[in-house]
Formats: C-alpha cells, structure tokens, sequence
C-alpha cells in the first residue's frame, strides 16, 4: 500500500474534488503506478486532515472519472493515466468541457443515412449470417471496404494485408501485444495519446519520448535514439498529432522512414485523424512499407460509436496480427463493421467526412478569435489545440483555475511520456454540443490566462 497523501491545500473547490484532481495528475505523472493500492479511506482522512466522508467521495469521483477501480476485501487500486480520456466521464454540471477529443456533433450526421443503412440491411435475406462469427482478420468485403478506406488516405492497401478490429485502440492492443515484448522500448513523440500510455503499462513496455517540433517528430532525436540499440518500434501520429495538432511534412516522413529501416525499427503509424485533413501528406508507412503497421478507424472521422478499426499490415505479419485481434477481442462486431463497409462503398463517409471538416474548420476560427494573441499550435482540421501558457502560468495551477472560471481542459501531464513535461494544455474543440457552448468555454480560457498575464504586463491589450 502506498504513503500517497497528495498536496491540496492550494487546490481551489471541494477538497474531495481536490483529492481526486490531485491523484489524476500524479497517475498522469507516473508518481501513481498503474496497480498500486491506495491508502484507506481513514489512512487517507487521517493524513490529509478531513473526513473519511470527504475520501469516500473522493475516490468515487476518481472511480468516475476511471481513474481507480475498487475491489470488495482488498481495496481501491489506479487504474494508470489515459484511461480518465478513454473512459469519458461527463463534467460536472455548468462546466464546459474542453478536455475530451470528441468529434463535433453534427445535428443528423448519421441518424439518417444509419436508418436508411438499417433499413436496407433489414430487407436482406442474409441478414442473419451478420450474427455469425466471420472469418479470420474479418469478412472478405469488410477487408476489402477497409483497403479502400485506407487508400483513401493515400496507403495503397491490398485487402489481403488489412484485418478489421473493434476500433483503433483494440489495434494497438493487438499489434503491440503481437509484435513487442514486456520491457521493450517503444520509442513516442515527446507528448503522445494517453491511450499509448495506458497501453504501454497494461503491457509492461517502456515509452521513450523523442523531442519535437511543431512539424512533429524530430529525425535527429529518433536516430539518436535508435543508434542506443535498445529501440524496438516507434509508436508515431504523423496527422494531426495528439496532443499537439502538429502535421509532418512528407520530407520528414521519408526522412522518419529511412532511419527506422536503416536500424531495422517496426513503425506503427496512428492515423485515426488522416480523413480529416485534406491533402494530407502520404502516410509515413508508404516510405517503409516491409516494416510499418498503419492504424485507423472511423470513430474520428465518421462516428463515435461506430468502433471499427482498420489495420495494414506487411504481408509476413498478417498472420500474427489476426491471431492477436482473435485473442483480446475475437472479432469486430460484423453488424458494426457492415455499417461501416457500407458507408465506405456508397459514398455516405467521404460525406460525413466533409461535414465534420467543415465544422472542424469553423470551431477552429472561433479559437483562433477567441484566443488571439496568446500563444497556440493547432490545424484548421483538428478537434483540439496545444495551447502554450505564458511564463506567469505554471501548468499544475492552470487547470485548475480555468476549472474554477467553469471549463475543463486537459493538462500536459496526461501526455508527458519524459519527465520533462511542457508548461501547454489542450483544448478540444469538438466536445461542446454547439458553437455557443464552445464560444464560452473559450472565452473563460481566454479570461484565465489573461488574469494572470495583464497584472505582469505580459498581454495588457489582449482580453477574451
């Protein structure tokens, strides 16, 4: 059992808010390790001063955010970071939430083509084989729809090379449980997707974050790194980078490719954002293909909770890779993955595609108004910003008093794969259920970062 007994005492609200925000940040930081057992509710109280009724609280909003789980005879257990994004708890009341990378809804961006999708499959004779198991790696046609998807986004893909999964977070479980080892060093962007974190711990790998830039990765760093020896695959979001939205240009890419080849790296390529960006440069796995695996999926760019994930794989590996996806999760739900397939084949998902681009663009400019003048990375097609806090900010106090003005952003420690973790945050953009609620969800930001930065003369003419 741990001595956890967090610092809250300058943390504003309740204090069993406190107590839960304070146990997010250090499982994000790695001071909580995924599995440790935490003290009890009166070990707790007793060290922290407060009721054993305000721990009990506490650790049940830790438990709703999935950030603990209980065990009845045993105790309450941290779950890791990254799971509090995957789990997407709902904010508290009045809070705008700018912490969770959720498309933007589109008022009947699916409902309709769904029914009708519905409908048509109603009307079939082969309706039932829908509920049976299919083959290996997915059915014929849904590897087939799965190519085309990802040709779309400039992979040439066969679809004897693609295999369907439950989304693109199953992928990852499945290729890296397929293809790396318990203490295997898996080289990351210096800040990646809390999803990898979490996974890397379910798996025992170990993450190297790699320095950046804001065009992504840096090839010096990742050569470095892999002259060590010690680099077995390189974990990568090219497109729209999470958190950051950075693009990488194809130069790097090549650049990226050529050194993980010359050093016998396995790539894998996350690419759950590609559809999103129009003319978007070639995936980084065109430039090594024998060694690249590529992930995406359509929860990003079609719906939520369409989970169906698509994987392309070097021929050699396809056979490992089904196995993997047969052990954690069987198979794709084939109803699920036929929905998918259809949209693919008939037109409907370029044409959500282009919805949810157009409404990516539009939340974008409402950031770039609101936040004038202060400092952010982010793409017109991203559902989310990497916002760079000025001197007079320290990262563990913005958080909490943009929380205290009523939005939720995500802070850098949920990202940070090093120890040295950068004084950002992101905020998602796609959340809000319309531009109204995000308008003042980014004005309480701009409010925030102003109430510190005007008094020391940082920004005395900007405003929110």
């Amino acid at each position: 059992m741990t001595m956890w007994a967090p610092e809250i005492a300058r943390r504003p609200g309740p204090r069993y808010v406190a107590i839960a925000e304070a146990l997010a940040d250090d499982a994000a930081a790695g001071r909580l390790r995924p599995g440790t057992r935490l003290p009890t509710h009166r070990e707790l109280a007793d060290r922290l001063g407060v009721t054993v009724g305000t721990v009990t609280r506490a650790y049940a909003e830790a438990a709703r955010r999935g950030l603990v789980s209980g065990e009845v005879g045993r105790g309450t257990f941290v779950r890791g970071p990254g799971v509090a994004e995957m789990a997407v708890p709902d904010p508290p009341a009045g809070l705008v939430d700018l912490s969770v990378n959720h498309p933007p809804p589109l008022p009947g961006e699916a409902g309709i083509p769904l029914a009708r999708t519905l409908a048509e499959l109603a009307r079939r004779r082969d309706l039932v084989d829908l509920l049976a198991y299919p083959p290996e790696g997915g059915a014929p046609e849904h590897r087939e729809a799965g190519a085309r998807w990802i040709r779309g986004a400039g992979l040439p893909a066969a679809p004897e090379q693609v295999l369907v999964s439950s989304g693109s977070q199953h992928a990852m479980t499945a290729v890296f449980s397929a293809l790396v080892r318990p203490g295997d060093v898996v080289a990351t962007e210096a800040v990646t997707y809390p999803g990898m974190r979490s996974l890397a711990g379910l798996l025992h790998l170990r993450l190297l974050g790699l320095p950046m830039d804001r065009d992504g990765l840096l090839p010096d760093a990742f050569d470095r790194a892999c002259r060590g020896g010690s680099v077995k695959a390189l974990y990568a979001i090219p497109t729209l980078q999470n958190p950051t939205a950075s693009v990488m240009p194809e130069a790097r890419r090549r650049e990226v490719a050529r050194i993980a080849d010359a050093h016998g790296v396995l790539i894998v390529e996350d690419d759950v954002h590609g559809h999103l960006l129009e003319d978007a440069p070639r995936p980084l796995s065109l430039f090594a293909p024998e060694r690249s695996v590529y992930l995406t999926g359509t929860a990003k760019s079609l719906a939520p909770g369409l989970r169906v994930g698509f994987v392309h794989a070097p021929r050699a590996l396809v056979p490992r890779l089904a196995a993997a996806i047969r052990a954690t999760t069987w198979m794709a739900p084939p109803l699920t993955a036929e929905i998918a397939a259809t949209w693919i084949r008939d037109g409907t998902a370029e044409a959500i595609v282009r919805r949810r681009r157009k409404e990516a663009a539009a939340r974008h400019k409402l950031a770039a108004e609101a936040l004038s003048g202060f400092d952010f990375d982010s793409h017109p097609a991203a559902y989310h910003l990497w916002l760079h806090l000025p001197e007079t900010w320290r990262r563990e106090a913005f958080a909490d008093a943009a929380r205290h003005r009523g939005v939720l952003v995500a802070p850098p420690t949920a990202f940070a794969v090093s120890r040295s973790i950068p004084d950002a945050v992101r905020v998602c953009l796609g959340g809000p259920s319309d531009r109204q609620e995000l308008a003042r969800g980014l004005a309480a930001i701009a409010a925030t970062l102003v109430s510190v930065a005007a008094e020391a003369g940082v920004l005395a003419a900007a405003g929110p």
